[in-house]
């Protein structure tokens, strides 16, 4: 347990960074003492790991108050108004817009930002009769969230099917270039139209967005309506994850013999202690704290507590695989050799085994089991992959590498993804890119995000920032987007900057 000594230091530090705009410092400070407090006993062996840095509580504390993502029902509050904002059904445009403006206030998650906006195309179009005028209202709605919500773990869904309000959200966003908020389509080939997921390519290549899921194989994982919130999570509309913690497997490897070690003693340990401290945490939340007793959204029937998951995060199988296969004293490192890319697969094997095996008393949404999340890191992670990614500077050709990808998402019910940069060639060949998102998506992919390497707005792990921003924080010069912060950390130490450049030229 850390003292008072380093509480001070840690406050001091963020009231002498002149990067921080007052809201920002407000909420860094109002986090230091969850990092500080205890309410329940955690074991001797989960400690031993985490004080290693195998496993990681994502800044959390043991102190959840409330939970990490929250995915409210949105359709309702439009259908149905809500009592407690004192709001009535939307009646226009101007209504809907005004409802989910005020709603999103209101929705907490870790970053203290609503981390998911819902479908909102869809919301929208009903409302629409005149359609230049409701351009110019979706126009100030999207600069509003990017004022208001200065953070790009906001999450907006579109699709799978084209509207007109998803067509004006898509021309608007090409427009405008902001980094918030995110965006994902909803993808299914057979039901989103070409030129509309061309132009969402076009799109994501100016400003990083939308990214697109694959509809057909994530609708399949709930028994309810899902979506997709914050990095590229998807969970449960009218539910989200209680908490989010990581097994990072780059560190748990060297305390490795060798890959049978790793993979019959190391991991199933690791993963059990992991998923007995969500659990405690969960239960924590629950019956604890105030959230699912009194807050609105729950009382009121906008979330619902059997709609919550636990997740399990994991980082860093690159670097596992390829400190493994040395200690086993095989050729092969891993995106690069057939028995590496298998070592890498029975490992994933094992922990989505051991994932599933743990019995939780909630997440009756899925089977009272956790999810297992490919977790894009944090911004201290050093010489750590997100997820199951190839590293950077050890990209393999495009087509081999969406293959790759289509081998390792199928193991993540709750959000995968990879990111693939294009030169200015593919500015003249969005339908090019669509392909490539079909053939992903054929082979087992997930989730496909671009953008063009000259682009101001790009994605870092799994959230988007402005390189303009970057360089200002460098400088010492507060921006109004908190991921900025984090953006600047990644690019230092994970080198975002230099991933392979694709290119459509010859």
């Amino acid at each position: 347990m850390l003292g008072i000594t380093d509480m001070k230091q840690e406050i001091r530090e963020i009231l002498d960074n002149t990067a921080l705009t007052h809201e920002q410092a407000m909420m860094n400070l109002s986090a230091v003492p969850l990092n500080y407090v205890e309410f329940f006993e955690t074991t001797k062996e989960f400690r031993e790991l985490e004080a290693a840095g195998c496993l990681c509580t994502m800044n959390e504390g043991n102190v959840t108050y409330a939970p990490r993502y929250i995915l409210p029902d949105y359709e309702k509050l439009l259908r149905e108004g809500c009592s407690f904002l004192r709001l009535g059904p939307a009646r226009t445009l101007e209504d809907a817009i005004m409802n989910l403006e005020i709603m999103y206030r209101f929705v907490p998650s870790v970053t203290h930002y609503p981390v998911y906006l819902g479908s909102v195309d869809k919301m929208l179009e009903p409302f629409i009769e005149d359609e230049e005028d409701a351009y110019r209202q979706i126009r100030r709605f999207l600069i509003f969230l990017d004022r208001t919500i200065p953070d790009s773990y906001c999450h907006m869904n579109l699709g799978p099917e084209a509207t007109k309000a998803g067509r004006m959200i898509v021309e608007i966003q090409t427009e405008l270039q902001n980094a918030i908020p995110s965006i994902t389509l909803l993808y299914d080939p057979a039901i989103t139209p070409d030129d509309f997921a061309a132009a969402c390519a076009e799109c994501a290549l100016r400003c990083a967005k939308p990214s697109f899921a694959n509809d057909r194989e994530y609708k399949k994982i709930y028994p309810v309506p899902y979506g997709i919130a914050s990095c590229y999570n998807a969970l449960p509309v009218a539910g989200g994850a209680f908490t989010l913690s990581r097994i990072v497997l780059a560190r748990l490897a060297p305390k490795a013999k060798d890959s049978e070690h790793f993979i019959n003693e190391l991991l199933p340990h690791a993963v059990q202690e992991l998923c007995g401290y969500i659990e405690q945490k969960i239960t924590f939340l629950v019956e604890e704290t105030h959230f699912f007793k009194s807050n609105f959204l729950v009382t009121e029937g906008f979330l619902k507590l059997d709609n919550f998951v636990g997740m399990v995060g994991m980082v860093g199988l690159n670097e596992c695989v390829n400190i493994l296969m040395e200690k086993d004293g095989v050729p092969g490192t891993y995106g690069h050799s057939e028995s590496a890319d298998l070592l890498g697969r029975k490992i994933m094997d094992r922990l989505k085994a051991e994932v599933e095996s743990f019995t939780s008393k909630f997440c009756a949404v899925n089977g009272n089991h956790f999810v297992l999340h490919a977790q894009v890191g944090i911004a201290d992670d050093y010489d750590i992959s997100p997820g199951t990614r190839i590293a950077i500077g050890s990209e393999i050709p495009l087509h081999e590498h969406l293959t790759h990808c289509g081998k390792f998402h199928p193991y993540f019910n709750s959000g995968v993804g990879d990111i693939f940069p294009f030169d200015e060639t593919a500015d003249r060949n969005p339908d090019a890119i669509v392909d490539l998102i079909k053939g992903g998506f054929a082979q087992g992919m997930r989730y496909f995000s671009t953008y063009s390497s000259d682009a101001d707005v790009i994605r870092i792990t799994g959230y988007l920032v402005k390189k303009s921003d970057i360089v200002k924080l460098d400088n010492g010069i507060a921006v109004n987007q908190a991921n900025a912060m984090w953006g600047l950390g990644e690019v230092k130490n994970s080198h975002i900057l230099d991933r392979k450049v694709r290119s459509f030229a010859g």
